[in-house]
């Protein structure tokens, strides 16, 4: 393991393992099997990269997703890693060149998919390699029931009959208990430790909503993430080309992703997305999957998917670096219906009863009051009674209300007018509407008939909504969306239950803000931007994406350390021996170049500092406070407590004057003679002609001077 540490912070940059990373490493460094469930950006691909660089032989990494594996050897290569990969997208000629590495024992990693690895001519170029370790990527895909099933994963058990003395280890970020067995038993993994990390990802700020509209996306990105990278991921490919189109219009840099595209052009914005800061792809889930983007600041679901997993796996791709990112969804009653009848076309019973059942969890999670993260973690069987604070759930609850009496009317109706019926009927028959088919149904005779007129329609598809998520209603597509009722119904029906239904969603009180200020203060964000600039340079002349330079989250150390010397920026995480050399000195001329006040090399508070920071420019704390929006009482408080901590001095406030001075010292002695302390005194001694703010000021430098 000393070798390993050693590698972690000589070629990665790192200086301390996460998670269970050092266990997992130690167990295939020693020939054992592992099994690794890893939050996404958790840190899964250490995992198998240092131990194939310390043992003999290569690292034959199996992985279905090809856009990742160049991602994966370009930032190794950038490294000092010496990798390749084996793909469909490769000519001949470079095919070539990678199998005679390999033969030649000359790479330390192989990325390859499991359609290439099963051929036998393959397996036979393996035979014939020496073989540090086998990784199985995305390991969830051998699940025949998963959202991301790949056959030929449940052939790879042919790894071990044929090299059983070689380590494997099986990885995902995505797989509950059930999957878990699946990988278990397809992959004969039985003597293989099992590591499960939290899938938690607490810098995720969850929000669903059950209405949305173009304006509430637009205000959302907009409020949150005006320059930032995002996924916006649509159910069909015509609603990926309208919004893709809509949000260009709106002055955004978007662009679409759909199977109905060209191979070329998805390459195209996929690589686009991928080296361009600030891009926003709009895309159906065939975009992602082998994204390994690590800036992407949030992911929109304008439509439901079809299962919690694919939720998690989805929104896992934002904030992969660890900083602040938003799963921001909005859906409807159509949605759900649209994919209720998806599964009900299906022909398999298994796939049918499975499918449903990872809907109704999915729907639990929408409709539900409490905690998301609490549902979401419960889901995967991790359990936690602790409240998160980063959902839109715990930082504006959802009311609810008694809709037992509604609940009845709603099912009441369903049931008298025969089961027959969709929403939009059922609503009219309780608002009481006067129609030719109402008429001609003698649907006007019903007890039902009118009976719901304090309700909205609205409010009434809302609680249908809720009551088929719930399973009270079925609907039968069959007979073209009929609501029909579950036995569940009846004691609601008979009286015998009471039922508290969640109150439509209001509109964003944008309280998840507060979740996603910058990690900077203000006054680096100059530096930050022209780091990020080099970065962007040096990404075009090597060809490859910014984030393979640097993430942004050592973008942000670099900045907030502000290092002097090349052995101080090695030191941040992140910055390895080899990018260090080739990349160290440009960064920390730039970062020389942009030396700052010596006011902000303090340790106070980041709203303190911007105040700071303001009036340097401004010279007037008037101006500051109506700038910043806070009293001038506020500001003179900063004032203070920068003047308390010797971060400036009392000359420093132009308000102030030596006459001032003279009269708060001469008023705060005469006081304290008379026993009396606080500021309140002294400004009445002063007649109140001397703001509250600049006595503390004052006060504030003479405890320095004591």
């Amino acid at each position: 393991m000393k070798n390993a540490y050693h590698a972690l912070s000589k070629i990665f940059g790192y200086h301390e393992f996460r998670h269970h990373q050092a266990d997992i490493i130690q167990d295939v460094l020693n020939n054992n099997d592992a099994m690794v469930l890893m939050p996404t950006g958790g840190g899964k691909s250490l995992c198998y990269q240092i131990p194939a660089i310390l043992r003999p032989g290569v690292g034959i990494v199996v992985s279905p997703l090809i856009a990742l594996m160049q991602d994966q050897v370009d930032a190794l290569t950038q490294l000092g890693v010496s990798a390749g990969y084996l793909n469909s997208n490769q000519s001949a000629e470079a095919q070539n060149a990678i199998e005679q590495q390999l033969l030649n024992n000359e790479l330390d990693l192989l990325y390859i998919t499991p359609e290439r690895l099963m051929s036998n001519r393959m397996l036979s170029l393996i035979a014939q390699s020496q073989i540090a370790l086998f990784a199985i990527d995305e390991a969830h895909c051998v699940s025949q029931w998963g959202h991301d099933f790949r056959k030929e994963y449940q052939q790879l058990n042919i790894l071990h009959q044929r090299f059983p003395d070689i380590p494997r280890i099986a990885l995902t970020a995505t797989a509950d208990s059930r999957t878990r067995q699946e990988i278990i038993e397809q992959l004969d993994l039985h003597n293989a430790r099992t590591y499960i990390n939290s899938f938690d990802r607490p810098n995720i700020h969850y929000q669903i909503s059950d209405q949305s509209s173009k304006t509430d996306l637009l205000k959302f990105i907009k409020n949150s993430h005006q320059n930032d990278a995002g996924i916006i991921y649509c159910l069909s490919r015509k609603k990926v080309e309208e919004t893709a189109a809509w949000l260009v219009e709106q002055g955004f840099n978007a662009l679409p992703y759909h199977a109905g595209l060209t191979p070329q052009l998805r390459e195209t914005n996929q690589k686009r997305f991928l080296r361009e800061e600030g891009l926003i792809i709009v895309a159906t889930i065939a975009f992602g999957m082998g994204i390994d983007k690590p800036d992407v600041r949030f992911v929109a679901h304008l439509n439901l998917p079809k299962s919690i997993e694919a939720y998690y796996q989805e929104t896992g791709r934002a904030g992969r670096d660890g900083l602040p990112a938003d799963a921001w969804m909005a859906y409807g009653l159509k949605d759900m219906m649209m994919l209720k009848q998806m599964i009900q076309e299906s022909d398999n019973e298994m796939q049918q009863r499975i499918s449903h059942s990872k809907l109704d969890s999915l729907m639990a999670l929408c409709e539900t009051t409490s905690c998301r993260r609490f549902h979401l973690l419960d889901y995967f069987g991790e359990v936690t009674d602790k409240a998160c604070g980063n959902c839109d759930t715990c930082l504006s609850p959802p009311e609810t209300w008694d809709a037992t009496e509604a609940a009845r009317k709603a099912l009441s109706c369903v049931y008298r007018s025969g089961q027959r019926f969709g929403i939009g009927y059922l609503t009219d028959i309780l608002l009481g509407k006067s129609n030719d088919r109402i008429s001609q149904n003698k649907h006007d005779t019903l007890t039902t008939y009118g009976i719901g007129t304090d309700i909205s329609a609205n409010e009434w598809k809302g609680i249908y909504r809720q009551l088929i998520a719930m399973g009270y209603i079925n609907i039968n597509f069959e007979q073209f969306g009929a609501l029909v009722l579950t036995d569940k119904a009846r004691p609601l029906l008979r009286g015998e239950i009471e039922l508290k239904l969640r109150k439509p969603t209001k509109k964003s009180s944008n309280k998840s803000e507060t979740k996603q200020k910058s990690a900077l203060r203000d006054i680096d964000q100059e530096l930050f931007e022209a780091l990020r600039a080099c970065r962007y340079s040096l990404s075009q002349a090597e060809s490859v994406p910014p984030y393979v330079i640097f993430h942004d989250k050592t973008l942000i150390e670099m900045t907030k350390m502000r290092p002097l010397m090349l052995s101080e920026l090695g030191k941040i995480a992140g910055v390895g021996e080899k990018k260090l050399d080739k990349f160290g000195q440009q960064f920390l001329d730039i970062i020389l170049q942009h030396d700052i006040h010596p006011w902000f090399k303090n340790d106070l508070s980041e709203t303190i500092n911007s105040t700071l920071g303001l009036y340097l420019k401004q010279q007037n704390a008037q101006s500051v406070a109506e700038t910043r929006e806070l009293s001038l009482s506020t500001i003179y408080t900063h004032l203070s407590a920068a003047i308390k901590q010797q971060v400036i001095a009392l000359e420093d406030i132009n308000e102030i004057t030596a006459s001032d001075i003279k009269d708060i010292e001469n008023a705060i002695e005469l006081c304290a003679e008379g026993g009396q302390e606080g500021t309140k005194p002294i400004f009445e001694f002063l007649n109140g002609e001397i703001e509250y703010g600049i006595i503390h000021c004052v006060r504030s430098s003479l405890e320095t001077i004591e």
